[in-house]
């Protein structure tokens, strides 16, 4: 992961004004690569090379943290390449709240049923239980950055009683 693309998503988070996904962000990246947190974390740069995921047939991301920060529970953060054509999943749903920043690439956003295009620059927000993903339909790569969480102290709102799957099929 280059300084370039790490300096794009910096920019390319504030002007979209996603100022909570950058601080948690920030946050989880100075807290450790894929390792639970406990309640006094040491501060520290989580680079590429150190994040781990998987890698498959779509692409591959890289988890920088995961568990328990000062004020979330069950937070994620990572960076995810997605090749041309692809997606790592079906649109699907979840208790978690979410923030998706698109930083290279384009391709085609769901949301609630709904679908239109994606671009660099681009912040989707997830509120739990919303069907979300993006497609990568272009010949590039597609880059996103992704922050999942619950806060602490709150409920996570209960799965809906609908009878439909947590993801959809493609």
């Amino acid at each position: 992961m280059s300084a370039r693309l790490t300096r794009k998503f910096i920019s390319s988070a504030a002007v979209c004004g996603a100022g909570f996904a950058i601080g948690a962000l920030v946050m989880a990246a100075r807290t450790g690569a894929a390792e639970k947190a406990s309640t006094s974390w040491a501060s520290k740069v989580v680079s590429w090379d150190q994040a781990k995921g998987p890698v498959a047939d779509w692409g591959e991301i890289r988890i920088h943290f995961q568990g328990e920060t000062f004020a979330t529970k069950d937070m994620l953060t990572g960076i995810a390449v997605v090749k041309p054509g692809q997606a790592i999943h079906a649109a699907h749903r979840h208790a978690e709240e979410e923030y998706l920043v698109l930083t290279e690439g384009s391709g085609t956003w769901h949301l609630d049923g709904k679908e239109f295009p994606a671009q660099k620059g681009d912040v989707l927000y997830v509120e739990p239980w919303v069907y979300h993903g993006v497609t990568n339909t272009s010949d590039e790569p597609l880059t996103f950055v992704v922050v999942k969480y619950n806060g602490k102290g709150l409920t996570p709102p209960p799965r809906p009683n609908d009878g439909r799957p947590d993801e959809l099929k493609r």
